[in-house]
């Protein structure tokens, strides 16, 4: 088969592989569609993973083609299923593991990065990790579960309800999911702060009130502060401006993953002590039971077309195009909101 492998960082490899053979508690996956999440761009060229050679991609939908003996029987998938994979394995055995908190398990696996992902025509994947679908759903929109299930995942951790102000920092897939999830639950108004013009506009179909392409535009939109921030760009500068951003008592929910070190300075942590403001970390997307409500709720509302998605994907590709593209993507020469690699694509 063909398969996208990282040999080192920058060292990205179209080449030819063997076909994975499934496990007896496996099924052998044909990737329908692989999304390039932000964490891929780092992994893939310049921090690498936990080993090499491996093939990265996390975000991906696909149909099962084969069973191992011990999956086959339970029955519970067949042949033809299409299937989205949440991209955590759980070792069922940690204390968080234990309580439900599966997004917080001490020795996980994950695909792309811990074992082999989907920038591949095929993949193995564990029984409990196989999220079967109805079969009519866009295979497109099925490798989407996980962005979705990330950004409800961020705003559970708050207290948002209805008539909340609420204001989201990035528009990347996650920050879009995240102002519609808003809106869904009744956000009275929903700011997204987006230095990206073409992405604010995204923004804008997502549901948001209002955008801002800027520092200073978003403060003449503040006022009081917002209920509720869901940061999602993982840039100093942006988390500094989400802490600002929240109103007394508001909550900031972090999504976003920095590769710099964040200080916040005297000014903005002085702020934040006196209204009293509670900052949430957000990691992943599970609950109990596996892969958790995130997922089936992501699931049900992409399936009855509550959730948009076509707009946000920009590039739909083969997988000899993944290491130029991941290259531009690294370098900021291309715009994107969602790149898809579509594996099997004929």
């Amino acid at each position: 088969m063909q398969a996208a492998v990282l040999h080192a960082p920058g060292d990205i490899r179209v080449e030819q592989v063997p076909v994975p053979e499934p496990g007896p508690g496996e099924a052998l996956v044909r990737v329908a569609a692989c999304g390039v999440c932000g964490s891929d761009i780092p992994r893939m060229l310049s921090a690498g993973a936990y080993h090499f050679p491996i093939i990265c991609g996390h975000e991906f939908s696909g149909h099962v083609v084969r069973m191992g003996e011990r999956l086959a029987a339970t029955g519970r998938v067949r042949e033809g299923d299409l299937v989205t994979v949440p991209p955590l394995i759980p070792c069922h055995a940690c204390a968080p593991c234990s309580q439900g908190h599966f997004s917080l398990c001490r020795n996980y696996g994950y695909f792309g990065s811990r074992r082999d992902g989907a920038y591949a025509q095929y993949v193995t994947v564990p029984d409990e990790n196989l999220m079967v679908l109805p079969a009519d759903l866009d295979p497109r929109a099925a490798a989407m579960l996980d962005p979705a299930a990330i950004a409800l995942h961020a705003l559970w951790r708050t207290r948002m309800r209805g008539g909340h102000r609420v204001a989201v920092v990035g528009a990347g897939p996650i920050g879009l999911f995240a102002v519609q999830w808003a809106r869904i639950a009744g956000a009275a108004e929903a700011l997204v702060i987006e230095l990206n013009e073409q992405k604010a506009a995204m923004a804008t179909e997502a549901g948001a009130t209002h955008t801002a392409t800027s520092a200073e535009a978003a403060a003449d939109l503040v006022g009081e502060g917002y209920d509720v921030v869901v940061e999602s760009a993982g840039v100093p500068a942006t988390i500094d401006q989400a802490v600002a951003l929240t109103a007394r008592r508001g909550e900031a929910v972090f999504i976003g993953i920095p590769h710099e070190p964040v200080v916040l300075p005297k000014a903005t942590f002085g702020s934040f002590l006196r209204r009293e403001v509670t900052l949430h970390g957000a990691w992943n997307s599970f609950s109990a039971p596996f892969p958790g409500e995130e997922w089936r709720e992501s699931a049900r509302m992409l399936a009855s077309g509550g959730l948009a998605w076509k707009f946000m994907i920009t590039h739909e590709l083969g997988l000899d195009a993944l290491p130029e593209t991941m290259a531009g993507l690294g370098e900021r020469s291309i715009f994107s909101s969602k790149v898809l690699f579509l594996p099997n694509e004929e």
